[in-house]
C-alpha cells in the first residue's frame, strides 16, 4: 500500500476485531482496537517505539509504569513515549472500547488481524519462538 486513506473515526467505531492493522509505512503503522468490557491490553513495553492512542468510543484507564493512571474518554488521546510500561483497560462492564492507534515505527506484521485478545496473545508466543 502506497498510502491510507480513510475515515478513521467510522472505522475504529464499527472494528469489532481486537487488534486490526490498516497500513503499515516505513516509519509507522496504524491499527484499529476494539477491548471488550473490562478488557485489558495487559502490561505492555515497547522499548524502541512511540504510541499514540485515540479514543473514539467508550473510556478506559491507562496505567504508566504500574504506577501513573489517567482516565481517558471518547476524543481523549494518549502518547507513550518508547520504552514506559502501559496498560489499558476498558473501564466499561458493559460497553466495548473502541480505540486507534499508530505505532512508530511499525509494531506489528502488515496485515495482522486477531479477532481476540486470546488470538493475539497466542500469535506473540509464536512470534518470540
Amino acid at each position: 500500500m502506497i498510502a491510507y486513506v480513510g475515515h478513521i473515526e467510522k472505522q475504529t467505531r464499527e472494528n469489532t476485531d481486537f487488534r486490526r492493522v490498516l497500513f503499515t509505512g516505513k516509519h509507522a503503522q496504524l491499527v484499529v482496537m476494539c477491548l471488550e468490557p473490562g478488557e485489558q491490553i495487559g502490561d505492555e513495553v515497547h522499548q524502541n517505539v512511540d504510541q499514540f492512542f485515540r479514543i473514539e468510543q467508550g473510556a478506559a484507564r491507562f496505567v504508566f509504569n504500574e504506577g501513573s493512571e489517567h482516565l481517558v474518554r471518547e476524543g481523549d488521546v494518549v502518547v507513550v513515549p518508547a520504552g514506559t510500561y502501559h496498560n489499558v483497560i476498558n473501564t466499561s462492564n458493559t460497553a466495548p472500547l473502541k480505540l486507534s492507534t499508530l505505532y512508530s515505527p511499525p509494531n506489528h506484521p502488515e496485515g495482522t488481524v486477531h479477532k481476540t485478545k486470546a488470538e493475539a496473545e497466542a500469535a506473540e508466543v509464536m512470534e518470540h519462538r
